[in-house]
């Protein structure tokens, strides 16, 4: 037996990933088709892992970290600034053969934080870590640190500053 193949890989079965970007409801054009090849990337890398053998654990890990990787998705790299221009993110994810599941918060300049929430359900006994607790545990399990600058996008900082703009302007629908 090949020690590379996961042994509970039934050949014939046809294995099946679904990825989806967020719920934006309002996207541009030019958008929409870049949204849609980073949907379809991660899919492919998701389903890649499945087909050599993968977990649906790793093939969700992977799938997740090409959305992550990509600025157009409300994750990682794209993520939403906070109201103070900061990148805080949370992941989480669950493994369906014994229900064990890890979870992170508010975590900062980490690229990946699926992996991060990933280690908290293999590594720890804690199913969820946030803010400066997440931090130390990457820190312990040799997670790298990136600068804060490369997770924000100049599009989140246009919008965080448009919301600003607008938080601030009168409500006109206050009477209503």
């Amino acid at each position: 037996m090949n020690p590379d193949v996961n042994p509970d890989v039934n050949p014939d079965v046809n294995p099946v990933i679904v990825v989806h970007g967020g719920g934006a409801s309002k996207i541009s054009k030019d958008r929409k088709e870049r949204v849609r090849q980073g949907i379809m990337k991660a899919a492919q890398a998701g389903y890649k892992i499945l087909t050599e053998g993968g977990s649906a654990v790793d093939a969700v890990e992977g799938a997740v970290t090409i959305l992550e990787d990509h600025p157009e998705f409300n994750a990682g790299c794209g993520s939403v600034l906070n109201a103070n221009g900061d990148v805080e993110m949370d992941a989480s994810i669950m493994n369906g053969k014994d229900l064990s599941a890890g979870a992170v918060s508010a975590v900062r300049c980490i690229a990946n934080p699926i992996k991060l929430a990933r280690l908290v359900m293999e590594k720890t006994t804690h199913c969820f870590l946030t803010d400066q607790g997440a931090a130390k545990f990457a820190a312990a399990m040799g997670v790298p640190t990136i600068p804060k600058e490369q997770l924000v996008t100049e599009r989140n900082i246009k919008r965080l500053e448009k919301e600003k703009h607008e938080k601030g302007a009168p409500n006109s629908d206050c009477q209503k």
